[in-house]
């Protein structure tokens, strides 16, 4: 007997949906972000944090570094956050 699937996303899983959890610092979105990857389970869910998107000051030297703040938006590759979301919800690893 053959397996129905739902080809509505890649591996059968079904439509792809995207949560965003937005707050300001310490405000609760690790923890809000958690039980959602708890309740709907971690093998069904892609867990990406914006804090992975933060710009490489690498080439900066220190005292310039410490400069920054971390807290503006410009400091985060937004652009490539939604590049690699869009990949997702199309199937792609980014």
């Amino acid at each position: 007997m053959a397996q129905r699937q739902d080809r509505g996303a890649p591996g059968g899983l079904g439509k792809v949906v995207c949560i965003g959890v937005a707050g300001g610092t310490g405000s609760g979105k690790t923890t809000v972000a958690e039980a959602i990857v708890s309740r709907i389970g971690p093998h069904r869910i892609a867990y990406i944090q914006h804090d992975s998107y933060y710009r490489d000051l690498s080439h900066l030297p220190p005292e310039e570094r410490i400069r920054r703040n971390f807290d503006h938006p410009d400091a985060l590759e937004s652009e490539l956050l939604v590049t690699h979301l869009l990949a997702l919800k199309r199937g792609g690893s980014g």
